[in-house]
């Protein structure tokens, strides 16, 4: 069966309750972490609205050409649904539970094959898939391995277009209001790249770790500051 952008129907259809999801091994190691570690950092800033949902290798849906289609990014941002969380704990259908991801990445590994091909043959490759029948307006593919990003961007060609980073190395993502870029250092026993969130204002979205941390020395600087007032105060012949 072939699919072209100029030949598909695409319509937007719930999958039966007793639909068997594949159940494929993820097979990058780093992929859990690298999802985990976005989310968490965008709950902990205030970024996940209760309306939003942020999806990890989670099945998204569509019916192309009267056959379901159901691909699972390694991570995606839907900003809003219209249905219980109940309901779409196992898959998501775009336009009948909810808008479409404004954006879907995917974290390369060795084994990652054609499924990210524009390939138009059914099941459609994942690029082909989020370009033409999802439409998401950003699609990332990271390679955690060595750090490379690439941010690719829907036009209105109904094409994406690999952007280039700003000055500090950032792409801004207008349906999140957040820069995303690479990011190097240590965070669950993993040394390496990460991919990070920045606000509009340039400053880094942190993770739990790294806010308990924080919290940590703005109270040693405190507990210094009052121990050096007292000081003065002693050497001044002020006491209680």
């Amino acid at each position: 069966m072939v699919v072209s952008a100029s030949t598909t129907n695409i319509t937007w259809e719930l999958l039966p309750e007793d639909f068997i999801l594949d159940d494929e091994p993820v097979d990058n190691v780093n992929q859990p972490s690298l999802a985990a570690a976005l989310t968490e950092s965008l709950e902990l800033a205030g970024k996940l609205p209760e309306t939003a949902i942020a999806t990890t290798n989670y099945g998204i849906c569509a019916t192309v050409n009267g056959k379901f289609v159901i691909k699972a990014p390694d991570w995606a941002y839907v900003p809003q649904i219209t249905v219980p969380r109940e309901q779409i704990q196992r898959r998501y259908t775009p336009h009948k539970q909810g808008q479409i991801p404004v954006v879907v990445m995917e974290f390369l590994s060795d084994t990652e094959g054609s499924e990210y091909s524009s390939k138009r043959t059914y099941p459609p490759g994942k690029w082909f898939f989020y370009e033409q029948v999802l439409q998401v307006p950003n699609y990332i593919i990271f390679q955690p391995d060595t750090g490379e990003l690439e941010v690719h961007n829907l036009q209105e060609t109904g094409s994406y277009k690999l952007r280039s980073p700003d000055d500090n190395n950032r792409y801004w993502l207008a349906e999140m209001e957040l820069f995303i870029g690479v990011w190097q250092g240590k965070r669950e026993n993993r040394q390496g790249y990460w991919l990070r969130w920045w606000g509009q204002d340039g400053n880094l979205l942190l993770w739990g770790s790294e806010l308990v941390q924080q919290e940590r020395l703005a109270k040693e600087v405190a507990l210094k500051r009052l121990e050096e007032l007292e000081k003065r105060l002693r050497d001044a012949g002020i006491s209680d």
